[in-house]
């Protein structure tokens, strides 16, 4: 006879998101859809937060958080979207962040 068993294994891994410590830059265009991303694949999966200009980013009706905050999408992007945002990202092991520089051209 066979016998058979499978089992799931879930490994904690530490934070990692790509390039810590660099400030990325992306080029909107105004009026277009800007999405951010916070890449970033954990075990557990981290509580992510955004900032715009190091204050916590409000959601409205063009700014949402999407994926349990790996992605920012912007709608009808303007000038005074620009700026610098980033997303930190926390898990029982630690914490790490990351910094985007937007910069809106019409």
């Amino acid at each position: 006879g066979e016998d058979s068993r499978s089992f799931h294994v879930s490994i904690q891994a530490p934070l990692s998101i790509a390039s810590v410590g660099e400030t990325h830059s992306i080029t909107a265009v105004a009026g277009g859809q800007l999405i951010l991303e916070c890449p970033e694949d954990a075990v557990p999966p981290p509580n992510i937060e955004w900032h715009r200009e190091g204050s916590p980013l409000r959601e409205d009706a063009r700014r949402q958080v999407l994926a349990e905050g790996r992605f920012l999408q912007i709608q009808a992007v303007g000038t005074a979207d620009g700026g610098e945002y980033s997303c930190r990202a926390t898990n029982a092991l630690g914490d790490t962040s990351l910094r985007i520089q937007v910069e809106v051209h019409g």
